[in-house]
């Protein structure tokens, strides 16, 4: 980097640029686009059902025939992705999570309804079994114990279904070692060999999940923690090394989440790793945003916009957010 100048007052003043609206666009050293937005949408049975989530406000449950209208609106905002979630009811739960492997679940139709009406938007699809655990857990247990070989045994499974239903992206958000190379084996063996791996790679476990378990009908179910496999905050260089194993097994991108409290991970995955770079700001990131702005604390708008910006500054490339239909259309009308 070169040698910052020693200018002094009056000959240097700072605000000189920030004066006018037209010179602080020229040289804003970040920009946000609807283009850098993906849209995740959680997914419920039914038709004509928009189920509002009471913990994350703004975000509805949506139907299939739901769900297609959303594409339809993302790609007409300039957004070029959606990413799936389901819901899944207590009773359609099991120890094993085997609905995650039905060709015909929830997912995988949406998929099929989705890219036959918008054929131009991109699908990531969630890869990993707490929607369909009776136990709420990504993987399978054994005697108590997350079993990791044998979860990724159906985790790769699970993404092959998702790349014969029409998924572009298959999103492994399960943190279990070794699952990024089983899968990108199995996609090459089958003929997917388009088919993108954005690893879920360094995934906290963070107080912040509160509202997404809500959302998918997790958060009544789980037992026990994830700490044995999401990451310890307090870790920085491990969240490097898991990042830089899922590139060399196979990963497409990487992601980060959550991403407002881990700016760091997201800079130092950018310019370390170098990788096409996701971040998650996740449900609890924006139901504090909601809350604050729904008591009057703060500008709602204003901050929804600056979070997203700081995670661009960090070096995401793209940024999963549930903000991305509101931040998609200010920044249309101008207001970005």
């Amino acid at each position: 980097m070169a040698a910052i100048p020693n200018g002094t007052f009056p000959r240097t003043r700072m605000r000189r640029t920030r004066a006018a609206d037209w010179s602080r666009r020229l040289v804003a050293e970040n920009r946000l686009s609807p283009a850098d937005l993906v849209w995740p949408v959680i997914l419920r049975e039914g038709e004509g059902v928009r189920e509002p989530v009471a913990s994350l406000p703004g975000v509805d449950r949506l139907s299939v025939d739901a769900a297609v209208d959303a594409a339809q609106r993302a790609r007409n905002l300039g957004a070029p992705a959606l990413a799936l979630f389901p819901f899944t009811s207590v009773n359609e739960r099991s120890p094993d999570g085997r609905l995650a492997l039905d060709p015909t679940n929830l997912m995988c139709r949406a998929a099929r309804a989705i890219k036959k009406a918008v054929p131009d938007i991109g699908l990531l699809a969630d890869v990993a079994l707490d929607p369909y655990t009776d136990h709420g857990h990504d993987g399978v247990l054994n005697d108590g114990e997350i079993d990791n070989d044998a979860t990724v045994e159906i985790l790769v499974r699970q993404a092959l279904v998702q790349a014969e239903a029409g998924f572009d992206v298959v999103a492994p958000s399960d943190m279990m070692d070794g699952r990024i190379g089983a899968i990108r084996d199995a996609l090459e063996a089958a003929g997917h060999t388009s088919v993108q791996i954005v690893s879920y790679a360094a995934k906290y476990a963070s107080a912040l999940y509160g509202p997404y378990r809500d959302a998918i009908g997790a958060a009544g179910v789980l037992k026990g923690d994830k700490r044995t496999y999401q990451m310890d905050p307090a870790n920085s260089q491990e969240a490097v090394r898991e990042i830089a194993l899922d590139v060399a097994e196979g990963a497409d991108a990487v992601m980060v989440k959550p991403a407002g409290f881990y700016l760091d991970i997201i800079r130092r995955a950018k310019t370390e790793i170098g990788a096409p770079t996701y971040a998650f700001q996740v449900s609890g990131e924006c139901a504090m945003i909601e809350a604050a702005g729904a008591n009057g604390w703060i500008d709602r708008d204003a901050a929804v916009m600056e979070s997203l910006l700081a995670i661009k500054r960090a070096g995401a490339d793209a940024i999963i957010t549930y903000f991305a239909p509101f931040a998609a259309e200010r920044m249309a009308d101008g207001r970005g």
